[in-house]
């Protein structure tokens, strides 16, 4: 009866059972190559958002930039970078150089808590050290992978 009924709702299995993307994890060498992308960016944005403080508010912002602790000023920028790029994208421009993105455990865009908890798990001690095993801490907690943007 449905079947003839054309203001009837579609059907569908949506139980969710397939991933959302094939789930081919990244090598380590596209994880390092990110790194360096990633890390050269954060470079240019702390470089350029100094120059923008200092351009607006001349002696007095370099006086204010220069009271603030370096470690508190990357910190902020690598959270700032991070949360934004992974959290619009699930990107970073390098993961956007090296074909890679960041996805939950099915696959799927990593919500918006796991983009936070991938950020501020970079800042653990010696968390680096955590992508010589199979994932890195940043992945682990969050429940999270970097896996091939396109698979084959």
């Amino acid at each position: 009866m449905n079947s003839t009924n054309p203001y009837a709702p579609p059907t569908s299995d949506v139980s969710g059972s397939q991933p959302d993307r094939p789930i081919v994890p990244a090598s380590k060498g596209r994880r390092f190559g990110t790194f360096v992308v990633d890390y050269a960016c954060f470079i240019g944005l702390s470089f350029c958002i100094g120059l923008i403080i200092v351009l607006l508010f001349g002696d007095a912002g370099l006086a204010a930039v220069e009271k603030v602790p370096d470690l508190l000023f990357g910190g902020f920028v690598i959270a700032l970078y991070y949360i934004f790029f992974e959290g619009v994208w699930a990107r970073t421009p390098g993961k956007f150089v090296f074909g890679t993105v960041v996805v939950n455990e099915r696959g799927g865009k990593p919500s918006i808590g796991q983009v936070v908890g991938r950020t501020f798990c970079r800042f653990i001690p010696f968390e680096a050290f955590s992508c010589l095993a199979e994932r890195g801490w940043h992945d682990s907690i969050p429940k999270t992978l970097v896996v091939l943007a396109k698979a084959a």
